[in-house]
C-alpha cells in the first residue's frame, strides 16, 4: 500500500516539474520577462498604456533605447519639482537614444494641462491601477511617488529611485550608459 502511495506522488511530482519546466521554456522562447523570486522586474517588461489621446503605447516599441520611466501625478509635489530636470535632460539626451517616459497615475484632463504648461514634449502615459500595479512589479514596494526607473538599451532596469529624482544621481548614468565605447 506504501509503495503505491509513493509511486503515485512520484508520478505526480514528476508531471508536476514537467509541466512547469514546459512553461519556463515556452515563456522563454517567447521573451516573456519574467520577474525575480521577490516578484520584482529585472527588466522592463512589455506592457501597453494609453497616451494622452487615448492611444496604445508599448514599451516594446522602445527597446532600442535607454529609458527612464517616471511613475508621477500633478497632485504630487515632489513629481512637479522634478519634472523640469526631466524636460532639460529629455532635450540634452534626445539626440543620443535616451528616452524619457512619464506614467501618470492621475486624470486625464489634469495631465494634459500640467504636460501643456510645463512643456514636456516626451511620451506621457495614462495608468492608474495598471500603471500602479507596473511600479510595483519594478520595485515600488509602497507605491511612492514620484518612482523612476532607468534601464539600458537592452532592458536591464540599472535604476530604480523612490521620491525626487536629483540631477547628480541621474546625469552622471545617462552620460555613461551614453558614452562611445
Amino acid at each position: 500500500m506504501k509503495f503505491r502511495q509513493l509511486a503515485l506522488l512520484a508520478a505526480i511530482g514528476l508531471g508536476l516539474g514537467a509541466v512547469i519546466t514546459g512553461v519556463y521554456q515556452w515563456r522563454q522562447q517567447h521573451h516573456e520577462v519574467l520577474p525575480d523570486s521577490h516578484g520584482i522586474y529585472t527588466q522592463i517588461p512589455d506592457f501597453t498604456l494609453p497616451n494622452l489621446d487615448g492611444n496604445p503605447w508599448r514599451a516594446e516599441e522602445w527597446r532600442d533605447k535607454i529609458l527612464v520611466i517616471n511613475f508621477w501625478a500633478t497632485w504630487c509635489p515632489p513629481c512637479q519639482e522634478e519634472m523640469p530636470l526631466f524636460v532639460k535632460l529629455q532635450e540634452q539626451f534626445a539626440d543620443r537614444n535616451v528616452l524619457f517616459v512619464g506614467i501618470a497615475i492621475d486624470d486625464r484632463q489634469a495631465v494634459q494641462d500640467f504636460v501643456d504648461t510645463h512643456g514636456i514634449e516626451f511620451p506621457i502615459l495614462l495608468g492608474e491601477d495598471k500603471a500602479l500595479e507596473l511600479s510595483t512589479r519594478l520595485g515600488d514596494r509602497f507605491n511612492a511617488l514620484p518612482y523612476t526607473v532607468v534601464a539600458d538599451r537592452g532592458g536591464k532596469i540599472l535604476l530604480r529611485q523612490a521620491g525626487e529624482m536629483q540631477e547628480t544621481k541621474l546625469r552622471p548614468l545617462l552620460d555613461a550608459l551614453t558614452a562611445s565605447p
